[in-house]
């Protein structure tokens, strides 16, 4: 793409970024669950449930986990540590998609028993992270390894992407996206600082990667990771202290206005 054609994109994106940037956004999106605390630690269990489970309906996934945190009676971070086995047993009934109870059960005493190590998440991600990292591929992998350390059901494992295995892992590069941004509009947290903004990845899916294609942004076919690192290094050369923020401008075309190209 030449020149002109990037800085006529590049203002084609800021603009549509400032459009969907503010908190009229959240109200519809699944971030709107963790909006509900103030606390560091609820707000990033509220956003870890609710990033987990984001496909799908918008409605249904907003629903299902406002039921999570009114089920730890919106006080996910005391609930989850003091949860005792019999506590866990009324989350076996519920049900997202493809993600039920026996793994809802699972992600709970998991991130019991991380809490029980670490003071944040952000402490289990960033360790992840070597001076060498220009994005977050390790820092997912590292959370990974250390969310299934404990005993886990086989079937569980899908709800934790792997990039190394070519996943796009949206849902977890959205769920950092929220920490890690810090926006003063009040749509993410910010609430994470071992994090760089800058070495955040596009949260890839279906909306998102055909806004991409459209724009001449992606050629690769597949949403995988490959596919995620050629978005991100294109958004870098846009802003390359905060990319990911082209993430609201490029889902709200692509979910608000049905973007198909020009």
């Amino acid at each position: 793409m030449k020149e002109k054609g990037l800085l006529l994109l590049k203002e084609f994106l800021e603009e549509k970024y400032h459009v969907y940037n503010n908190k009229g956004f959240i109200e519809s999106d699944p971030i709107s669950v963790p909006h509900q605390f103030s606390k560091k630690q609820d707000i990033e269990i509220a956003g870890f449930l609710a990033a987990t489970i984001a496909w799908g309906n918008r409605k249904s996934i907003i629903a299902n986990a406002t039921k999570l945190v009114q089920w730890m009676d919106l006080s996910p971070h005391e609930f989850i540590l003091k949860a005792k086995p019999n506590d866990l047993k009324p989350f076996l009934k519920f049900v997202h998609r493809t993600f039920n109870g026996t793994d809802c059960i699972f992600f709970l005493s998991s991130l019991k028993s991380l809490y029980e190590k670490h003071d944040s998440l952000e402490d289990v991600f960033a360790n992840g992270l070597t001076s060498k990292d220009t994005d977050v591929k390790n820092s997912i992998l590292h959370f990974r390894k250390e969310f299934f350390k404990i005993k886990h059901p086989a079937r569980t494992k899908k709800h934790v992407s792997d990039p190394s295995k070519k996943s796009s892992a949206k849902r977890l590069c959205m769920y950092l996206r929220w920490m890690v941004r810090n926006n003063k509009a009040g749509v993410d947290f910010g609430i994470w600082k071992r994090i760089s903004p800058s070495q955040l990845c596009l949260p890839l899916d279906v909306h998102t990667g055909n806004v991409s294609r459209a724009l001449g942004l992606l050629k690769r076919k597949q949403n995988d990771w490959q596919a995620v690192e050629e978005i991100t290094r294109h958004l870098r050369e846009f802003d390359a202290d905060d990319p990911i923020k082209y993430d609201l401008a490029l889902f709200g075309l692509g979910v608000f206005e049905k973007f198909k190209g020009t």
